[in-house]
């Protein structure tokens, strides 16, 4: 090859990254005028909303809209704004995460290295659980905590954040248990090993990756849920619930600075859970993308 043909080349494949680049800034900027609009009229007076350019930057900053929409907003009758909400997401999210990531790593555990009749069909029905859309099990759910004694508590929706979340948290460690090696397993079983034994010691040491993964999509399902938390919730309402209550409790003139902020602080644990751990959460669903 000629050198006027590798400096065409060249300049070709400088052209085409700058393209992808371009395209790709593009693309970042027209996602991220949405969060620029919330946050920069998060921090305005409520004056400079209704009257001015709402893509503008506040002329008078001011944190009052966080204050009043984390303490002081007016939901349903009494003042108390998202706080409590916040902490009964927290309530609910972690007990919810932590014992559906546990029963789908057994699940995936028996369903890959103890097989036995029919645990085929088995994970076929949790992953058909998967797909089953929320509005369906509504009713049978509320007749369950019903009985249960659950109904309009945070320990009824940590109930259906568990049931809900088996199906995808197994799906998960069954394809990534399925590419370890089962021969480890074998020898533990003769060197004596019992069953939980394997699990805690060989097992669930290498499962960092997918636990990841796991505790990402939970945390992220369970605590962006509105219909379960809306249905179930009661007076133990969680956050998104709460959000939507601020937002339709206002009369008169629309505070959407107050708006803004309680969104904001509603989709911040979130965005601080991708932003810590994202790039371990593409990781780990490479490491348990093996068919099994």
């Amino acid at each position: 090859m000629s050198i006027a043909s590798q400096d065409s080349a060249v300049k070709n494949n400088r052209t085409t990254m700058v393209l992808i680049y371009v395209t790709l800034l593009v693309f970042a900027l027209f996602y991220l005028v949405p969060l620029f609009v919330m946050i920069a009229n998060s921090l305005k007076p409520l004056s400079e909303i209704t009257g001015g350019n709402m893509m503008a930057l506040p002329k008078e900053w001011t944190i009052e809209p966080w204050l009043k929409a984390w303490s002081t907003a007016q939901i349903g009758v009494e003042p108390t704004g998202l706080r409590p909400y916040f902490i009964n997401s927290i309530i609910m999210v972690v007990p919810a995460v932590i014992i559906s990531s546990i029963i789908g790593a057994l699940n995936g555990y028996v369903l890959t290295k103890w097989r036995f009749k029919g645990d085929t069909i088995i994970f076929g029905l949790m992953l058909f659980s998967c797909f089953i859309p929320f509005q369906i099990v509504l009713i049978p759910m509320a007749m369950v905590l019903g009985k249960l004694g659950l109904s309009g508590s945070v320990s009824g929706l940590i109930l259906v954040h568990v049931v809900y979340g088996i199906g995808f948290s197994t799906l998960y460690y069954r394809n990534y248990y399925a590419a370890f090696p089962t021969e480890l397993v074998r020898a533990a079983m003769i060197d004596g090993a019992g069953f939980f034994q394997i699990f805690w010691r060989i097992m669930l040491p290498v499962s960092g990756p997918i636990t990841v993964v796991c505790v990402i999509w939970q945390f992220t399902n369970i605590w962006n849920d509105f219909l379960f938390g809306v249905s179930f919730g009661g007076q133990d309402q969680p956050m998104t619930a709460a959000l939507n209550n601020l937002v339709q409790s206002s009369t008169g003139v629309k505070e959407y600075n107050v708006h803004f902020a309680g969104a904001i602080l509603a989709a911040l644990p979130t965005l601080l859970v991708y932003i810590v751990a994202g790039r371990y959460f593409v990781r780990g669903l490479m490491a348990g993308s093996v068919k099994g």
